[in-house]
C-alpha cells in the first residue's frame, strides 16, 4: 500500500463498508466509499426509498457563548439572527472579496450555542478562519469533528426508517432536535443533500455501527457518495471545489438567497457591489442533446466552463452545471459544449434538472 493511502483517515463505519464489499477511494483526505454496487441502483433507491450514506468526513465546528451569535453574524452570510433555537439555515463563508471558501450549515441548539457543519476538504483551512475572526467576540469555538460520527438517511421513505428507531417525532425540514436512536442519543437534522425527504444523524462515534445496522435492517440501503454526487447534481445543489470557489461569489453562483449583506458579513460588500451591478457570467444547470457525458473542465464554446458533470440516472442524459456569460444563462438558451474533443450540443435549463413526478406535472 502506497504510503498517501495509509495516511488517509477513515470514518467510524470503515469496517462496515469493507465488509459490505464497497468500492473505497481518497476523497478530501478519507478513504471513503464511493458504491456499494451500481451507481444507478443506488441513485434510483434513494429516489425510490430510503438510503444511508456514512458522511462522517463532514466537519462540525460548535460556536459558544453570549457573543455566539454575533461572532457567527459576522462571518457567515446569512441572517443568523433570524435563526431560532432549534433551526437550520445555509449559509456561504466569504472572503472580503467576496470569494467563497465554504458552503456550511448551522444548527442553532441553544441561545448561545451553535453547531455548524463543514465540508470535508475544507474543514481545517474554516477552522482556521473562524479563530483567526474570532477576537473581540464572546465565544467559545470547539472542534467537534472527532465527537461525531454522521449519517444521511435520505429519500421518500427515510423518515419512516428513522421513526421506527426513534423515541421521539423527528424535527421537520430545516429543523435540528435532540432524540435518541436504537437507544443511544442522537441529534436529527432536517436535512440533506439529495433533493428528497430526509434526515442527518450526528452521533457518538462509538454508536455508529449499531445505528448503521439498525438503519440498514429497518430499509436503508448502503449508498456511497457516487450516488450523492448523482443525486445532488440532478437538483442542482453546488459541490465546493466544483461550482464553488474562491474564485467566485455567490452572486454568480445563484446564491444570493442566502446572502443578506445588511448584516455586514465579511465581504458584504464586495457581495453588494455584484448583486447591483449584476454578475458577469452566473452558474446555470443544462442538458445535453444527444449523446455525451459532460465533466468539470469542458470548455463552452463562445464561453463558459462546466463545473459539473455526468449522466443522470433518472433523465437518463448528461446534465451539468457551468459558470457562463451572464447573457447566456438563460434557461433555452443553446450551448456547444467540448467534452473529449467532440462538440455537443445542449441547452440551459431551469432548476432543478430532476423534479418528482408529482412535481412534474
Amino acid at each position: 500500500m502506497a504510503l498517501a493511502e495509509q495516511t488517509l483517515k477513515r470514518t467510524p463505519l470503515h469496517a462496515r463498508h469493507a465488509a459490505a464489499g464497497a468500492r473505497l477511494v481518497p476523497f478530501a483526505g478519507w478513504e471513503m466509499p464511493v458504491q456499494y454496487g451500481s451507481i444507478r441502483e443506488e441513485h434510483v433507491g434513494v429516489r425510490t426509498g430510503a438510503g444511508v450514506f456514512d458522511v462522517s468526513h463532514m466537519g462540525q465546528v460548535q460556536s459558544s457563548g453570549p457573543g455566539a451569535e454575533a461572532f457567527l453574524q459576522r462571518l457567515l452570510s446569512n441572517d443568523v439572527g433570524a435563526l431560532a433555537v432549534g433551526g437550520a439555515q445555509y449559509s456561504v463563508l466569504c472572503r472580503e472579496d467576496g470569494g467563497v471558501l465554504d458552503d456550511l450549515f448551522t444548527y442553532r441548539l441553544a441561545a448561545e450555542r451553535f453547531l455548524t457543519v463543514t465540508n470535508a476538504s475544507n474543514h481545517d483551512a474554516d477552522l482556521v478562519w473562524l479563530r483567526a475572526h474570532a477576537e473581540g467576540f464572546e465565544v467559545e469555538l470547539a472542534d467537534r469533528l472527532a465527537d461525531y460520527a454522521m449519517l444521511a438517511v435520505q429519500g421518500p421513505r427515510a423518515r419512516a426508517v428513522v421513526a421506527s428507531l426513534a423515541r421521539d417525532e423527528l424535527p421537520a425540514r430545516m429543523r435540528v432536535a435532540e432524540n435518541e436512536l436504537d437507544g443511544a442519543p442522537a441529534l436529527v437534522c432536517g436535512t440533506g443533500y439529495t433533493g428528497e425527504d430526509g434526515v442527518e444523524l450526528l452521533v457518538a462515534p462509538e454508536h455508529a455501527d449499531a445505528l448503521w445496522d439498525a438503519l440498514v435492517a429497518a430499509g436503508a440501503a448502503p449508498t456511497g457518495l457516487a450516488a450523492r454526487d448523482t443525486l445532488r447534481l440532478e437538483v442542482c445543489f453546488h459541490l465546493y471545489g466544483n461550482d464553488l470557489s474562491v474564485a467566485r461569489g455567490p452572486i454568480e453562483a445563484g446564491l444570493g438567497w442566502c446572502c443578506k449583506e445588511e448584516t455586514g458579513f465579511i465581504g458584504a460588500d464586495a457581495v453588494r457591489a455584484v448583486r447591483e451591478a449584476g454578475p458577469a457570467e452566473r452558474l446555470a444547470p443544462f442538458v445535453i442533446r444527444g449523446p455525451g457525458i459532460p465533466r468539470q473542465g469542458n470548455p463552452v464554446l463562445g464561453g463558459g466552463e462546466v463545473t459539473s458533470g455526468t449522466l443522470s440516472p433518472c433523465l437518463e442524459v448528461g446534465i451539468g452545471m457551468a459558470y457562463l456569460p451572464a447573457h447566456r444563462a438563460e434557461p433555452g438558451t443553446p450551448l456547444e459544449i467540448d467534452v473529449r474533443g467532440r462538440t455537443r450540443q445542449a441547452e440551459v435549463r431551469a432548476k432543478p434538472l430532476y423534479r418528482k413526478p408529482e412535481e412534474a406535472r
